[in-house]
């Protein structure tokens, strides 16, 4: 199911209304509750008492996968005392990425991408955090996610995660979405050096249309990756006590992270123009070449047409009609024209 943004025409600001497209039948919500010392880990029914989990000591890591349900939305937003606004943009899932602070939790959005195995696009799904005092909510779109390392780390209590705050693991998460683009892009750059290899040796239509639906996935990237640096810069800079001192030069690096991206998609995007200036001159040397060939024959034929013109009038006083030898010597004038004005062209280099 597909739902429009135009459902959300002349409805009050702060109306949650789910726009995107369905992408999984039943939300699943998850829970994993953890200090340094323990971790409990368990599913949620969605007619939890949230306000409760807003409120207990230990950090609560709730996951949300699906977010067409506003009736859930609109009750863990009331329970964790989340502005409708947030709520409304967590149920809209074509959100620019980006970092809001409303003092008691902050509220991120970003993009995490994957290569689909069949049709070997690139895609994307929002994955909204609001990070809390004590805890983290991440609201995705579909089943699957590149969050177990976190988990094992978590279950595991390898690292500093178990010991930090939500801030921590929001940090965490982020770091795991910006690490896997990075995955995405490598492949999506092995595919453009197989490109460019075609495109100075082949030819057809196949290969521009290779190239065009590259840059659009390049495109793609380039939208939900270049909003990434002012996020992780504003959450940096940000005078926030959700944000520890600890956490923040954990950011600093993940900002770097998020420039390396933004470079890396733009090299891709000039090679891809390259490349694609390399067809459009290779098509038109080839033009070139083929115009140059059909040039040489019809200068060579122009004479040879010419006389053969002239002795197919068949006027009655032509003298050269009468002549015994005049049908061969025709033949070797022309003969000795087109022969002479090949090896002038191919002295020229013409041919």
């Amino acid at each position: 199911m597909t739902a429009s943004a135009a459902q959300k025409a002349g409805l009050p600001p702060g109306t949650i209304v789910f726009v995107g497209r369905q992408r999984v039948e039943k939300i699943a919500v998850s829970l994993i509750e953890y200090d340094a010392e323990h971790i409990a880990e368990r599913g949620l029914d969605v007619s939890e008492n949230w306000r409760e989990w807003a409120t207990r000591p230990a950090v609560a890591w709730i996951n949300v996968t699906g977010v067409h349900d506003t009736e859930l939305l609109r009750r863990i937003g009331d329970g964790f005392h989340i502005h409708h606004l947030v709520m409304e943009d967590i149920a809209h899932t074509v959100q620019r990425p980006k970092l809001e602070d409303y003092g008691d939790y902050l509220y991120l959005v970003m993009r995490m991408m994957y290569r689909d195995p069949k049709s070997e696009n690139i895609l994307a799904e929002q994955i909204s955090f609001v990070v809390g005092a004590t805890y983290l909510l991440t609201f995705q779109e579909i089943e699957g996610d590149v969050f177990d390392v976190i988990r094992d780390r978590l279950r595991t209590a390898k690292g500093r995660v178990r010991s930090q705050g939500p801030d921590y693991l929001a940090y965490a998460l982020m770091d795991a979405i910006v690490d896997n683009y990075f995955v995405v892009m490598e492949e999506m750059n092995d595919r453009i050096e197989t490109l460019q290899s075609r495109v100075v040796v082949g030819n057809g239509l196949d290969l521009l249309e290779r190239i065009h639906r590259l840059k659009r996935e390049i495109v793609f990237m380039r939208k939900n990756v270049w909003p990434l640096r002012e996020v992780f810069s504003g959450m940096t800079k940000s005078e926030s006590p959700l944000v520890t001192g600890g956490t923040r030069v954990y950011l600093r690096d993940l900002y770097e992270h998020a420039v390396q991206t933004i470079d890396a998609v733009e090299t891709m995007r000039d090679t891809l123009s390259g490349a694609l200036d390399i067809y459009v001159s290779s098509q038109g040397n080839r033009m070139n070449e083929t115009m140059r060939v059909l040039t040489v024959i019809a200068t060579i034929f122009m004479p040879l047409t010419f006389m053969a013109g002239i002795y197919g009038m068949n006027f009655e006083l032509m003298p050269e009609l009468r002549w015994r030898y005049g049908y061969a010597g025709a033949w070797a004038v022309m003969l000795t024209v087109g022969l002479g004005m090949t090896l002038y062209f191919k002295r020229r280099k013409w041919l």
